[in-house]
């Protein structure tokens, strides 16, 4: 039998998990069931550079780490998480419940909430989590309430900046459960 190292605890599974099943936690509550994570990308700048002793060889060193948007699907439901954070990111200034006057009458504005920690969990076929990355001050910059027309399932989705990135390390590799037969 093959061994298949990328799966250590199921030596039966060789595919990988498939990419439709999420859920996102912000706020310590479970906030939708997401049916797409694109953009967990990290890029790191290289900035090369000359040696004085060796002017004729360029070398290259790590520099700025730069994470893309990061775009959330999901069908469209009567669940307002999504639409209610993008409502306050665009109107900021006057979302704010806890901004106060100032003594010259203007608003001193509040970020609260204008930003999030989120969790992204991955659920493989079962059911089971099997990833969760951990994504830092995200914001929404682009949220699409309604697809254009067509034939097909109406889609939401929401576009989140953030700062950054990293895997769950507490979530391990599970065994897959196993079909057993009903009594007879």
């Amino acid at each position: 039998m093959p061994s298949h190292t990328e799966f250590r605890n199921s030596l039966h599974q060789i595919a990988p998990y498939k990419n439709f099943r999420f859920k996102l936690k912000w706020d310590e509550n479970y906030v939708a069931g997401v049916s797409k994570a694109i953009g967990l990308t990290r890029t790191t700048e290289a900035i090369t550079h000359r040696s004085s002793g060796d002017p004729k060889t360029t070398r290259a060193i790590a520099g700025q780490e730069n994470y893309a948007p990061i775009k959330l699907e999901r069908g469209v439901t009567y669940d307002l998480a999504f639409e209610q954070w993008a409502n306050r990111v665009c109107d900021y200034q006057n979302s704010s419940a806890e901004g106060q006057q100032d003594g010259a009458g203007t608003k001193n504005v509040t970020l609260k909430d204008f930003r999030k920690d989120i969790l992204l969990e991955v659920y493989n076929e079962a059911g089971q989590l099997v990833l969760a990355y951990n994504l830092h001050r995200c914001w929404p910059s682009e949220f699409t309430a309604l697809p254009e027309s067509g034939n097909a399932v109406a889609i939401q989705s929401l576009t989140l900046e953030n700062e950054g990135w990293e895997r769950d390390t507490s979530v391990g590799e599970l065994s897959e459960p196993s079909f057993t037969l009903p009594a007879s």
